[in-house]
Order: C-alpha cells, then sequence, then structure tokens
C-alpha cells in the first residue's frame, strides 16, 4: 500500500497547495530515531552546543521571509505576528544557548566526606545529564514558537538531547523548511544532521512515542490527543517523562471595585485578549466572573462594543472552523445562556468573534451547563455573572488547573486593601502564572517565567516557556567514592569548566 500524501492546505480557501511529502512508515520512525540517538554524543561539548543554537537562530533570520511567506499561506495568521513570533523563536534559542554556556542547569553539587556528621559523608558528586533523544509534537497555533524550533525543540537540545519532532499537518512545509534550516545549522559545526529528525503522520506520532530509544517527549495541542500519548508513554514496559500541554481554561475574576473603577478598559481589554490571533491562544481567557450590578453592566457594553468591531478571522484549519462552530451552537443552546455579540461561521471560511453570558450560580454545581467549564478553541469567552463573592467562590472551587488564572483589582485592592491577597491565594492553586491588573495573552520568554499549570493544563509541574524548561530533559546523577581521575570533568574538585557549583554546602562561582 502506497504512503498517505502530505499536503499543504491553505486555510482560507481549503485547498491543497502542494504534496510536501508522505506520512513516515514505522520502519522511516525507527531509522529517524536511530540517527538522532546515534548524534547524541555530537552535544557534548557545551561550546558547541551554544554555538549550534545560536547559529540556528540566525540562520533562521536570514531566511525570515521565506518562512514567514510558508507559515502564512499555511495558517492564515499574517506576516506581522509570523513575524513576531519568529523573532521570538530566535530571541528563545540564542537564551539557551547562553544558559548553556553558564552551566547552572547543571546543578553541581560536590560534598567531601566528613566522619563527624550522623550518619557519616562519603565523597557525593551530582549533576545532571541528558536523558537522550526527546520526541516533539508541534502544536498548530504557533507554528515557529511551539513547532520545530520552538520551545520544546530548543530546550532539549540546550540540554544536549537530540529531537525528533512530529510535524503538525496544519505547517508540514514550513516544518520540512525549518528542520532544514536547523540541520544547516548543526552541520556548521560538526554536528550530525540527524540530531534534527522530523516525521509527519498520525501513526507516526504514535509509533514515536513507543520508541524504545526515545526517552522523554513535549507536546502542545488538545487534551484528547495529549491524553492517548501520555497514556501510550506510561504504558511502555520503560515508561518515559511526557510533558504535555493540553487546554487551558485560563479563567479571569474581575471584582465589584474594580469593575465600578475602569469597567470600560476591562471590557475593551478583554476584547482584544479573547480575540487575539482570533481567539487561538493557549492562554485566550475563557471564562470571566464579572459581577450581576451596574458597573458589570458597563463592563459587558464596552465589551460588546469592542467585540462587534472585530473583524472575521481565518482559523488555522477548516476542521477546526467545524469544531468551533458547532461548540458555540451548543455552548449557546444552554437554558440561560445569552449572546450579546453571537459568535459562530462569519464565512464560507471564517468565524466571526463573540461572547456568551450565563448566571454564575448556574456553573456553581454540577450539571448540564458544565460544556461551558470547557476550553472551546477559537474566538469566544463565557461571562459568568455573580451575585456575590461566595457565588463567585463556588465557581472558582468547580475550575480544573489551568495555565494561567487573572484577576482585575481595583487600584485600592491592588495597594493591599480589601480581598485582593484572599483572591490571589484561591486563584493560585488552580494555575501556573497568576496575572494580576493585565490580561494572560502573550507568554514572556523570560527567567522566571513558567508555562503550565495542573492537569489537564499540563501533565507535569514543569514550564515549556523560560530558562526552567531544560529541567525536563535531564535526569540527576551522583557519584559515591569515585576516584577523581575517573569523574567527568563538570564534578572535578578544581572546576576546569568555571561552573557554578555548590561546594561543601557552599555556592561558588
Amino acid at each position: 500500500m502506497a504512503a498517505a500524501p502530505v499536503w499543504s492546505v491553505d486555510p482560507r480557501t481549503g485547498k491543497q497547495r502542494e504534496q510536501v511529502a508522505v506520512e513516515a512508515t514505522a520502519q522511516e520512525v525507527d531509522e529517524t530515531v536511530r540517527a538522532a540517538h546515534a548524534a547524541r554524543g555530537s552535544l557534548v561539548d557545551r561550546t558547541a552546543r551554544a554555538a549550534f543554537l545560536r547559529t540556528a537562530a540566525d540562520l533562521l533570520e536570514g531566511a525570515k521571509d521565506q518562512l514567514v511567506e510558508a507559515a502564512d499561506a499555511e495558517t492564515a495568521l499574517g506576516p506581522v505576528r509570523l513575524t513576531g513570533e519568529l523573532a521570538r523563536t530566535c530571541y528563545q534559542l540564542r537564551a539557551f544557548g547562553d544558559i548553556v554556556d553558564e552551566g547552572a542547569f547543571l546543578d553541581v553539587v560536590i560534598n567531601h566526606p566528613d566522619d563527624t556528621a550522623t550518619p557519616p559523608i562519603p565523597d557525593l558528586r551530582r549533576y545532571k545529564v541528558p536523558l537522550g533523544v526527546v520526541a516533539v509534537y508541534s502544536a498548530s497555533n504557533f507554528p515557529f514558537a511551539f513547532s520545530v524550533a520552538g520551545g520544546d525543540t530548543a530546550s532539549a537540545l540546550a540540554a544536549g538531547c537530540p529531537v525528533v519532532v512530529k510535524a503538525h499537518p496544519d505547517h508540514p512545509a514550513l516544518s520540512e523548511l525549518v528542520a532544514a534550516v536547523l540541520r544547516r545549522a548543526a552541520g556548521r559545526h560538526g554536528i550530525p544532521a540527524g540530531v534534527v529528525g522530523l516525521v509527519h503522520g498520525f501513526e507516526a506520532g504514535v509509533e514515536l512515542v513507543r520508541h524504545p530509544l526515545v526517552a522523554a517527549a513535549g507536546f502542545t495541542g488538545s487534551v484528547r490527543g495529549g491524553r492517548a500519548l501520555f497514556d501510550a508513554a506510561a504504558a511502555r514496559p520503560v515508561p518515559i517523562p511526557f510533558h504535555g500541554e493540553l487546554g487551558s481554561l485560563n479563567p479571569v475574576v474581575v471584582t465589584e471595585a474594580a469593575a465600578a473603577e475602569r469597567a470600560e478598559a476591562i471590557g475593551a481589554g478583554l476584547a482584544g485578549s479573547m480575540t487575539l490571533g482570533v481567539g487561538q491562544f493557549c492562554v485566550k481567557p475563557g471564562l470571566v466572573l464579572a459581577p450581576a450590578s451596574a458597573a458589570g453592566d458597563r463592563l459587558l457594553k464596552s465589551l460588546t462594543d469592542a467585540v462587534s468591531n472585530t473583524d472575521s478571522g481565518v482559523l488555522l484549519d477548516h476542521r477546526m472552523r467545524d469544531n468551533f462552530v458547532a461548540g458555540v451552537a451548543e455552548r449557546a443552546g444552554l437554558p440561560g445562556v445569552e449572546a450579546p455579540v453571537t459568535p459562530g461561521a462569519g464565512g464560507e471560511h471564517t468565524v466571526s468573534p463573540g461572547f456568551l453570558t450565563v448566571p454564575a450560580r448556574k456553573l456553581a454545581t454540577a450539571g448540564e451547563h458544565d460544556l461551558l467549564l470547557e476550553e472551546c478553541f477559537g474566538p469566544l469567552t463565557v461571562i459568568a455573572r455573580y451575585e456575590d463573592e461566595s457565588e463567585a467562590g463556588a465557581l472558582l472551587s468547580r475550575l480544573p488547573g489551568n495555565l494561567t488564572a487573572t484577576v482585575q483589582l481595583s487600584a485600592e485592592e491592588a495597594a493591599g486593601e480589601g480581598r485582593g491577597a484572599e483572591i490571589l491565594a484561591e486563584l493560585t492553586p488552580l494555575a501556573g502564572r497568576v496575572v494580576v491588573n493585565g490580561w494572560p495573552t502573550g507568554v514572556a520568554v523570560a527567567p522566571a517565567q513558567h508555562h503550565g499549570g495542573p492537569y489537564p493544563a499540563t501533565t507535569s509541574t514543569s514550564t515549556s516557556v523560560g530558562g526552567t524548561a531544560i529541567e525536563r530533559w535531564l535526569r540527576p546523577v551522583a557519584y559515591q567514592g569515585a576516584p577523581e581521575p575517573l569523574l567527568p570533568a563538570e564534578l572535578r574538585d578544581d572546576n576546569p569548566l568555571d561552573l557554578p557549583r555548590r561546594f561543601n554546602g557552599r555556592l561558588e562561582r
């Protein structure tokens, strides 16, 4: 039987553009993984590794026009958005190059023998080593930043792990182009091209997570797809870590005082956040708790005006468009749900943004309205109108884990008066990032960033953005009583690699 073709499709028309590749067979997945496994020794040299990451950023920037054009043709996200996303991706690659150079991620700890301790301490030396080949599952909504050269790939390579990427079917042509750029960058530093593998096809993705030489996996996508892969990773004869980002409602709480103080600004800000990128951000605010008061009414009017003036847009593919239209209709048909601005089909290939309102009490207990507590991918948010603080608290207590949780406070509440601190404490168990008087869309690449959260937001406690994302692909190992000549250079007393370390209880540089 002939291998299934992989087509590049224009989401603006639904028409096939070109055949990019064919879906990988089990044998081809095996060959790709084995090539990556064979290349792992080439990443041992941290200097070469850091240089590879920086060269990858340089070459991606050099190919910017071609890459942005290809990305726009397959995603309809627009050149401005895509140019910014590519710049973010290159910045992230260089940031991981700096992390590799610094070496703190190795977490070197050395203890000399101490016979006076109880119990006695032998000679112990600990650091972190790369896990091995990492399977990376690309996301559809960020074709640069969460795809072939995105955060999972960049952090895995920085850790010293080769990668095999399962390309997303929404941008296969771009995936091939970016993979080729990464391989060229590797070649400039004597690193084999197999250090970055690429496969296409659903079955190839399943084969990949089951391959015995794959040591870990990173995923960004749906709850259904991510959970299936997570279960497959756990069911292997040798289970592997699976770091999946699956779905998030990203609740927002607007206090009565905040609405009274700046209802119009909050409404306009919410409109901008929920419609950004046609609502296709993983941190889109999908549920907003707003007061059922005159101030809350003003907020809704501002939101109505702003969303009504937002154009229809193209989603990443027609399957997502159909799911959005059906999901909106199902939610809007629930008893007590109103649609001040009706979202749905904006045209044959587009969707129009909108929002639904519902009394918060209908969501405070389990029932037919539970669908409103599930993510709907696209430009839709649900406004739950609460009568009092206890009603809002009852609703929050029912929410699953999220990537973000946001609170809009008044100036007085932000200064420590009122329930500001109490609300933050209430939101902290729900999310990996708590936003105050801002909006969750936009995930800065920074050392203190955390992009993750309790399940189903993610399947682990790690972040996929920021410097500590590298920790997902490392494991600690300790040597006890090993003669110094046999030790890795990272663990020797004279610190020949000039690494940050904790030496006999003291932090040194």
